[in-house]
């Protein structure tokens, strides 16, 4: 039996969190249902309340590679660190200071969308190779590796 995986972000702001990272990974927006231009159009049509409509929203890539990111708006903010987060890889294959300099441009472009740098981890020459620990727009924790 084939399983299909979904990553699911509970959130305040689905769009925007979601607008974050679909530029974190390279995703575009879901696009609307067939037969609506818009998703605004789809949620008149279905009768769903202005104020809901921004409780929901989904990110895909755009080759179809890769699992959906949904985002669902929850009354609660965020209390305590992650349990699991997201390992962004954008330095595969690359080693020492190169992979650091990777990690700080890219690190860079993150933060002018509204990510904040955590922590920094430098390569030990053994096991540990490096990342770059950051915070997304509503502080959920993940690395850049």
């Amino acid at each position: 039996m084939t399983r299909e995986v979904q990553i699911t972000f509970d959130c305040a702001d689905p769009r925007g969190l979601g607008a974050f990272w679909a530029e974190v990974l390279g995703y575009q927006m879901q696009p609307p249902p067939q037969g609506f231009d818009t998703w605004e159009a789809a949620l008149e049509a279905w009768g769903v309340p202005r104020d809901q409509w921004n409780s929901r929203w989904a990110i895909l890539p755009p080759d179809g590679n890769g699992p959906r990111v949904f985002f669902q708006r929850v009354p609660e903010g965020k209390s305590a660190k992650n349990r699991v987060h997201l390992d962004v890889r954008v330095a595969v294959g690359q080693s020492g200071d190169e992979r650091m300099a990777t990690f700080e441009v890219e690190a860079a472009r993150l933060a002018e969308l509204g990510a904040t740098r955590a922590y920094r981890v430098e390569p030990d020459g053994r096991m540990e190779l490096g990342f770059l620990s950051m915070l997304d727009p509503e502080g959920n924790e993940f690395c850049l590796d």
